[in-house]
């Protein structure tokens, strides 16, 4: 039967804040601060086991292998020689945001009956550019299933990011449903880093109808003020769009193009005089998880950011207390990631598929998650400042942790 499983990233060991995404204001605002790898990864466990209690499927994803010593060969230097910005690089966690992982188009979407997932190419950003072979070949034993087809990432300089700029409106999970690719224009003093040609080539490779499949540009305005992807403006779920005033660049044409497309579409729009863009960025309201309950409503897995700022609360209740779809609200920890720019929603890949289908060594129970804890606590470090990018020692230390992971659940053929 399929279903909606969230796959997270589990947070790697060398979770740290070396302020590396241009346009993501919270992950430059704590640059050069001192990271705790071990706290972070458990936060996010504990995401999981909340979902998993709510009654969701939860699925998960591996830390890549970090530092990328291959990677700064490729540029003709070494972990010891590298420039400190190119060892960042080489060091960075960010394929803890599995919303980047890929784009996902269920079956019931495809001209061939099959879920597809394509590798996002993330070449805007240099740290996460390297990124898609380690994520392609999680990707190729997850869902070596023949109800999947995997696809390699599309070519630069077409800039992808994956499921962050792609929602998905249906009637339920598993029937067919309208997908929506936002994209943005470059320009500005921030990159977008969505391109056109890619969330075209893409629906194509799904072998997507073109009725059922929609092209809409991401606001200028909301991309120079911080909402570097679309997650961090606007999030669909079954036939319930939540999105901020300012999401994208034609307001009125968008909503009218979803509602052609999707007639029973209810668009929940948050007026940007109720809550300011700056104030939806700082709280990720709407880099949240909207998820369908076992119960049949709708809840909004959120970060307790959104809690501690005013008006997004205010908001929030407001709507809850009345007829909205979104009936609960279910704040987490996941502070440690929230400070590197990315909240609930980053850290998971929707992916609707039979989770027979997949490989049950991906998919997350409360004992499973218990091991993945008991690994995390006695090998991740507590603390990165900065100055330890260049310890060999924590080299080792980190590339062991992961390993220690990887054979913990059976995954020995990704060391």
């Amino acid at each position: 039967m399929l279903t909606e499983i969230n796959f997270d990233g589990i947070i790697g060991p060398t979770h740290n804040y070396a302020g590396l995404s241009r346009g993501n204001i919270a992950s430059a605002s704590n640059a050069g601060d001192v990271s705790q790898p071990r706290a972070a990864a458990l936060q996010g466990i504990e995401k999981m086991r909340h979902n998993i209690a709510l009654g969701l499927r939860q699925g998960f994803f591996m830390p890549l292998d970090r530092p990328d010593a291959p990677w700064l060969e490729m540029l003709c230097t070494s972990l010891d020689t590298a420039e400190p910005h190119l060892r960042a690089q080489a060091w960075s966690a960010s394929s803890m945001w599995a919303a980047n992982a890929a784009t996902v188009s269920p079956a019931p979407d495809s001209g061939d009956g099959k879920c597809h997932l394509t590798v996002a190419n993330l070449v805007t950003m240099p740290h996460r550019s390297h990124e898609w072979p380690g994520t392609l070949a999680q990707l190729r034993i997850a869902f070596a299933n023949p109800a999947f087809a995997v696809h390699g990432p599309v070519p630069a300089p077409f800039g992808d990011e994956g499921a962050a700029n792609h929602m998905r409106l249906c009637s339920g999970h598993g029937s067919a449903g309208v997908e929506i690719f936002v994209y943005g224009l470059s320009g500005g003093r921030f990159p977008a880093r969505q391109h056109i040609d890619a969330s075209k080539a893409i629906a194509r490779k799904h072998k997507l109808d073109p009725a059922r499949t929609l092209f809409i540009r991401q606001s200028d305005t909301a991309i120079q003020g911080g909402a570097f992807h679309n997650d961090v403006v606007a999030v669909a779920n079954e036939h319930v769009l939540f999105t901020h005033e300012t999401a994208f660049e034609d307001r009125e044409g968008a909503h009218a193009q979803i509602r052609a497309a999707f007639p029973d579409v209810e668009i929940v729009e948050v007026p940007a005089g109720a809550v300011s863009l700056p104030e939806a960025i700082k709280s990720y309201l709407f880099n949240a998880q909207l998820v369908s309950l076992p119960d049949g409503g709708m809840g909004l897995v959120l970060p307790t950011e959104a809690r501690e700022t005013p008006a997004v609360w205010t908001w929030l209740e407001a709507h809850v207390a009345g007829n909205g779809p979104i009936r609960r609200l279910l704040p987490v920890d996941v502070r440690q990631s929230m400070a590197n720019g990315g909240g609930p929603a980053c850290l998971r890949l929707r992916v609707v598929a039979d989770p027979s289908t997949v490989d049950p060594r991906f998919l997350a129970d409360p004992a499973k998650l218990d091991r993945i804890a008991d690994v995390v606590a006695a090998h991740w470090p507590e603390a990165i400042a900065p100055g330890n990018l260049a310890s060999t020692a924590l080299v080792r230390d980190v590339q062991r942790a992961r390993s220690a992971l990887l054979e913990a659940l059976g995954l020995e053929e990704l060391i």
